[in-house]
């Protein structure tokens, strides 16, 4: 079960962080005035958006860490995470900034990371 709840918090927490790295490229179609604002505001913005991700990054890493009693040792953990990350981040660029194209070579490069994902896991 802990490695469910890792899991799930990976996802919300990647969810944050993908609007606080890319969300302000998004901001002005939805605050026209934002092209206006200072870079030091929008760092602040996503600095903000960022914090919340962490509420949710940092009980995943405590409870799926074997150190901790959880399922995954660190290297699996880091690599469940950026696999998380990538699924995420293209999720919300396809559906959300429609901005991009998913091509062949991207679903390549996925099932590299796939592979990752199980060599990591491999005794």
């Amino acid at each position: 079960m802990k490695g469910l709840y890792t899991i799930l918090l990976l996802i919300v927490s990647n969810v944050f962080m993908t609007f606080a790295w890319y969300g302000q490229l998004k901001l002005p179609e939805v605050v026209p005035s934002s092209k206006d604002w200072p870079l030091v505001f929008i760092i602040l913005l996503s600095w903000g958006i960022a914090l919340i991700e962490y509420f949710f990054m940092i009980p995943a890493n405590r409870i799926g860490a074997a150190v901790n009693g959880g399922p995954f040792n660190l290297i699996q953990l880091k690599v469940i995470q950026e696999a998380i990350s990538l699924i995420v981040f293209t999720t919300i660029v396809i559906t959300v900034f429609k901005t991009e194209t998913f091509r062949w070579n991207h679903i390549a490069s996925f099932l590299f990371i796939v592979a990752a994902v199980y060599f990591a896991f491999k005794k």
